[in-house]
C-alpha cells in the first residue's frame, strides 16, 4: 500500500471526535485507508442498497450492540437507518473514536448526516492520488502546505520534485485513482470503460433521475472535453439537446458523487463573485482521457486541449492538498472582461496565492502577465508571490514577482 497524506488527518479526527466521516468517488482508496489504520478493536461493516447487510436498516440498534467496539461503516449512505442509531448512541456516550462513516455519494451522505448526526460527525474527503502519492512519497504533507506558510524564494528554492520515471502524458493518461496507477497501459481504457458504466448504471440512478443512461454518459463526455473551462450550462444543453435546467441538474449530480468540481469567480464585490461564472473540471483525468477515447499516452502529443487536461491535473492536485490543509483554503479563479485572468487563486489566512498553469517546459515572461494583472487589480490585498507551474525541472525566477514550479512538486 502506498503512503496517503490523508492517514494522519484520520488519526488525529478519530483521536478527538465520535464519528468521523470520509467521503470521496469510488475507487478513490476509502476503504483501503481504513483496512491500513483501523486495526482491532475495530468492525467493519460494508452496506449495500439491495440488500440489507446485518439488519442495518431492519434492526439498526441490535448491529451496535453486537458490535460495541468502535465501528467502521462502508457506504453509510445506504441505511439511514443506522445513522439514527449511531446518533442516539453517540448521546448516550461521546467519547471519541466511536466510529467512522464512508461514503461515496455526496448528496446522500450529507442529507443523511443532517438530519441524523448535525454537529456530532466530521468530514474528511479523500480524493485520488496526489503526485506525490503516486511515486510512494505521501506520507508528509504536500509542497502547497509550506508555500502557504512560507511565500518566499527560500521556501521554494527548498522544493524538489517526486521521484516518478513517468512523463508528464502517462501521468495525465492515468490520472488519480489507486488501481490506474498500478495496471498495464494498454488496460486502462477497459478498466475506464467499466468504471464509467458502473458509475452511470449503479450510482447515477440511485443519485436522482436520469431516465436515459445513454444521453447521461455523453453529456460525461462532454463535461470532460470542455474541463478547465467556465461552466456554461446553456452551451452544454445545447450541444446534446437537452434543457439549461437539466444540464445544471446533471451537473450537480456529477459533483454529488465527486467525479466534477466546480472552482469559483473570485471577486471582493459579492455581487460579482455570485454572478460570475465557475470554471469547473472533471476530477480525473485519465476518466477525461478515457471519456475522449485516448488510447495511450502519446494521444496527448498534438491533442488540441491537451493543456486543459495539464491544468485539470494540477487544479485536482492542489486542491487534493487543500483538502488535508486546516483550515481549508478557499479556492478561485479570476477573470476580468479585458482578457486578464488567473487560473488559480488561493486564499489563506488573510493571503491570496496567485497561480498559473502553463503546459510548456520553459514558459516566457509572458506566462506571469495575468499574475502581475492580478496583483495590480487588488492594491489593499496581501497577494503572495505568483506561482507558474509547469513542466520544468526545477523552481526559478521568472519575472520579478513571479517564479516558475514544477508540476510535481514534492514539497521540502
Amino acid at each position: 500500500m502506498l503512503p496517503r497524506q490523508a492517514a494522519a488527518r484520520l488519526l488525529r479526527l478519530i483521536e478527538h471526535f465520535p464519528v468521523v466521516v470520509v467521503c470521496g468517488a469510488r475507487q478513490v482508496g476509502k476503504t483501503t485507508l481504513l483496512r491500513s489504520r483501523l486495526g482491532p478493536p475495530w468492525a467493519m461493516v460494508t452496506l449495500d442498497p439491495a440488500i440489507d447487510v446485518a439488519g442495518a436498516r431492519g434492526d439498526p440498534d441490535l448491529l451496535l450492540a453486537n458490535r460495541p467496539g468502535p465501528l467502521c461503516v462502508d457506504e453509510a449512505q445506504y441505511a439511514p437507518e443506522l445513522l439514527a442509531a449511531i446518533k442516539r448512541s453517540v448521546d448516550r456516550d461521546r467519547r471519541p473514536g466511536r466510529f467512522v462513516l464512508t461514503g461515496s455519494q455526496q448528496w446522500n451522505v450529507l442529507r443523511a448526516l443532517g438530519d441524523s448526526l448535525a454537529g456530532r460527525a466530521v468530514f474528511l474527503d479523500l480524493a485520488g492520488f496526489t503526485l506525490k502519492e503516486r511515486a510512494g512519497e505521501g506520507a508528509g504533507p504536500g509542497w502547497l502546505s509550506a508555500w502557504l506558510q512560507q511565500p518566499t524564494p527560500d521556501t521554494l528554492r527548498s522544493f524538489r520534485r517526486v521521484a516518478d520515471p513517468r512523463g508528464p502524458n502517462e501521468r495525465i493518461f492515468r490520472g488519480s485513482l489507486p488501481e490506474a496507477n498500478t495496471l498495464p497501459l494498454d488496460l486502462l481504457p477497459d478498466f475506464f470503460a467499466g468504471y464509467r458504466r458502473t458509475y452511470v448504471e449503479r450510482d447515477v440512478r440511485l443519485l436522482g433521475e436520469v431516465s436515459d443512461a445513454q444521453l447521461f454518459g455523453r453529456f460525461m463526455g462532454l463535461a470532460a472535453a470542455l474541463s478547465a473551462q467556465e461552466v456554461n450550462a446553456s452551451q452544454m444543453g445545447r450541444e446534446l439537446g437537452i434543457s439549461p435546467p437539466t444540464a445544471r441538474r446533471w451537473l450537480a449530480l456529477l459533483a454529488g458523487s465527486f467525479q466534477w468540481f466546480e472552482v469559483p469567480a473570485f471577486s471582493r464585490n459579492v455581487v460579482k463573485r455570485t454572478s460570475g461564472r465557475a470554471r469547473g473540471y472533471l476530477s480525473d483525468t485519465g476518466m477525461a482521457c478515457a471519456a475522449q477515447q485516448m488510447a495511450s499516452p502519446e494521444s496527448l502529443d498534438g491533442w488540441p486541449r491537451r493543456g486543459a487536461l495539464f491544468e485539470t491535473a494540477v487544479v485536482a492536485d492542489i486542491r487534493a492538498q487543500a483538502e488535508l490543509i486546516s483550515p481549508r483554503p478557499a479556492l478561485w479563479h479570476w477573470r476580468v472582461h479585458s482578457g486578464a485572468e488567473v487560473d488559480l487563486v488561493v486564499e489563506w489566512n488573510g493571503t491570496l496565492y496567485p497561480i498559473e498553469v502553463k503546459f510548456h517546459s520553459h514558459p516566457g515572461r509572458d506566462a506571469a502577465r495575468g499574475l502581475a494583472a492580478f496583483t495590480a487589480a487588488h492594491p489593499r490585498e496581501r497577494v503572495a508571490m505568483g506561482l507558474v507551474v509547469c513542466p520544468t525541472d526545477e523552481a526559478a525566477p521568472l519575472t520579478e514577482a513571479a517564479w516558475t514550479l514544477p508540476w510535481d512538486c514534492a514539497g521540502p
